[in-house]
């Protein structure tokens, strides 16, 4: 591939699980609810009542939204949340580690060319911070959030409006993300799409499919050099 080609591709990552390790939140889950695997079902339920708001024209940044779900989540499983316990979730959600192979992935694609930036559905602040903590902000030009439109991924207007913040055609940008919703929106939209299938999430036969989906960031980004031309 021209190097100069490369330039003019853009890949836009899903944060949080996609490059931040949200499986850090387990003892959390183990000490509040007796069951590390409620993790899974508060991240569930996050994702499903980000696109009922969306769905139903409301709108609730997604921090506050998080602590919401938890307490809902608590109130279903007949757990009383202890003093300080939101604080102390607060904060574990501030501080997620970015996963091993993020960096490594990241390297290689910088060092092929391609122009990186994110998109997430939390809000700038808390997305910019948390990735300075990780040590990932210095591979992206750019970072984006659902929160200007305020309509959750995968709602296509966020899509298009990162196309058009950064003045790209549809065409010229790639979705990674860990989740299959995440990449049914990207397609929609017409982007490209990778799907980072980490434990817990897997491709969907139904409906538009990525065209490469992969176990570890470093095998998509392989993927990537190779298919992006």
């Amino acid at each position: 591939m021209n190097p100069s080609t490369k330039r003019n591709r853009v890949i836009v990552f899903d944060v949080n699980e996609t490059l931040l390790d949200i499986e850090v939140l387990k003892p959390y889950f183990e000490r509040t609810f007796g069951d590390a695997s409620v993790l899974r079902q508060w991240f569930a339920e996050l994702i499903l009542y980000s696109q009922a708001l969306t769905l139903s024209g409301s709108y609730t940044p997604f921090g506050p939204l998080a602590v919401a779900v938890l307490k809902m989540v608590a109130e279903i499983r007949g757990v009383t949340l202890a003093v300080g316990s939101i604080d102390e979730f607060r904060d574990h959600m501030a501080n997620l580690p970015a996963h091993e192979d993020a960096s490594p992935a990241l390297d290689m694609l910088c060092e092929a060319g391609f122009r990186l930036v994110t998109l997430t559905n939390s809000a700038p602040d808390a997305s910019r911070s948390v990735l300075d903590k990780a040590d990932l902000t210095r591979y992206f030009e750019r970072q984006f959030s659902v929160d200007p439109v305020q309509r959750f991924k995968p709602a296509v207007e966020t899509y298009r409006h990162v196309s058009s913040a950064l003045g790209a055609e549809a065409g010229s940008l790639r979705l990674v993300a860990a989740h299959t919703w995440d990449t049914l929106g990207a397609l929609a939209a017409g982007w490209k799409a990778a799907l980072l299938a980490r434990p817990g999430n897997a491709a969907m036969p139904v409906g538009e499919q990525p065209d490469i989906i992969e176990h570890d960031l470093r095998s998509v980004a392989l993927r990537i050099i190779a298919t992006d031309s």
